[in-house]
């Protein structure tokens, strides 16, 4: 955050608390007869596919409740937010809603009553979806079955759920926007760049978030996920999640099925390509692909580490070649299936090996975890967890080899970085 928007923060909670009208604003009232409306097959169908691209139900369904009825927990590092009800329900849901009190959520961040709503929700990218999409993602939330289920309040520390800290945080964060082509770009450039940043609200994750939740990199420049310490990485760095020297048909394969010669989905981006990505029109996905190709990519962030002590790199050998090599190789070459396809990653040469911070490879090692399960691979191969088997420190030695070894040159980690990153949700 800089010194800048601190003290916009200041300045406005300043003025909110002498009582400045911004306190009690609520919004552009919506007129009283805005009313409910059905929406043509079309739109319907179009609106389908948004909720797909903005992977709605993953956050707005509760485990093991009915989809789209919300009262899923969402950890944040203020306090517990609990996702609302999306169905057309009259009395818990949104069935008194208009197209246009949800065109106001969407692109302002209010409530049915006008009300700042907290950040969890992605309005901060929404604002960029057309009114047209709006409208269509309305009018298939009404086509579903309606799930009396009330909202649950959120229990955020004080005082970042008041209406208050609300204020002092979109002064700071956020902007009503809107979706303006690049007219220098190609329509299907457009169309992906429009995904990305709007209904697939990528940068929510990719951009990374400062010490008061706001977007910390527009750019993607990559970042932990607020309280499940997975790391989101860069699209812009070589050593990261760039795809700018891939062919476009590994890209869309990364999204639709979830695996790809160069990479493959694993943690929240594995929910994202189950839930959401895979079943996106093939065109879309085309799209995506073009716009994730052209980001432009940075150098390398720093030189290659020291290599860890020699005690250190024989106890990770040691661990690896007992728990890690009948399946990555001892040369962690990785492993295939009879038919030539891969089966298990390649660690020489893997990305998330080399990353810093080291998150995503100690909660590998840790908790292990499955691919995308997916149409072209239903029963993806899963990493065992072995925390039950190996403490930190000999956790931290395994990555550490791993870090050190294979042409890799990143820096070993420690069993502190092990308890900082193994702990948070799934």
């Amino acid at each position: 955050m800089t010194w800048g928007r601190a003290l916009r923060v200041l300045i406005g909670l300043a003025a909110l608390a002498l009582g400045a009208p911004t306190l009690l604003d609520r919004g552009e009232p919506v007129p009283d007869n805005a009313r409910p409306t059905a929406g043509t097959p079309e739109q319907i169908e179009r609106g389908r596919q948004l909720a797909l691209a903005g992977n709605c139900a993953t956050c707005h369904t509760a485990r093991g409740g009915a989809p789209y009825a919300g009262g899923r927990a969402i950890g944040t590092p203020f306090g517990t937010v609990y996702a609302g009800n999306l169905t057309p329900d009259e009395a818990t849901g949104l069935g008194r809603w208009s197209a246009e009190h949800f065109w106001r959520a969407l692109h302002e961040g209010r409530g049915f009553d006008g009300r700042r709503l907290v950040p969890a929700f992605p309005y901060t990218e929404f604002t960029r979806l057309t009114r047209a999409d709006s409208d269509a993602l309305y009018a298939w939330l009404r086509t579903l079955p309606p799930v009396a289920q009330p909202d649950r309040a959120h229990e955020l520390r004080w005082p970042y759920g008041t209406q208050t800290a609300l204020a002092a945080w979109r002064l700071a964060f956020f902007r009503a926007g809107s979706w303006v082509d690049d007219a220098s770009k190609s329509a299907e450039w457009n169309r992906g760049a429009y995904l990305v940043n709007g209904a697939g609200h990528c940068v929510a994750c990719h951009g990374g978030r400062n010490a008061l939740g706001g977007t910390a990199d527009a750019g993607f420049g990559g970042g932990l996920i607020p309280s499940r310490n997975w790391y989101a990485p860069a699209f812009t760095r070589a050593a990261e999640a760039s795809v700018a020297d891939w062919p476009l048909a590994d890209i869309v394969a990364l999204l639709r099925d979830g695996e790809a010669p160069r990479g493959r989905a694993i943690g929240p981006m594995a929910e994202v390509v189950t839930r959401s990505t895979q079943y996106l029109p093939a065109a879309d996905l085309q799209a995506m692909a073009v716009y994730l190709k052209s980001l432009p990519v940075e150098a390398a962030a720093s030189p290659a580490a020291a290599p860890p002590p020699a005690a250190l790199m024989e106890q990770g050998r040691q661990l690896y070649h007992d728990h890690c090599a009948a399946c990555h190789g001892e040369g962690g070459e990785g492993g295939v299936l009879p038919d030539g396809r891969p089966a298990v990653p390649a660690l020489a040469g893997n990305r998330l090996v080399g990353m810093d911070p080291p998150a995503n490879l100690v909660r590998a090692i840790a908790l292990g975890g499955f691919g995308a399960a997916t149409a072209a691979n239903p029963r993806p191969f899963g990493m065992p967890p072995f925390a039950h088997v190996l403490g930190d420190e000999q956790i931290g030695a395994v990555a550490s080899f791993l870090r050190a070894s294979w042409g890799a040159r990143a820096a070993p980690v420690s069993a502190f970085d092990v308890a900082r990153f193994r702990g948070g949700l799934e």
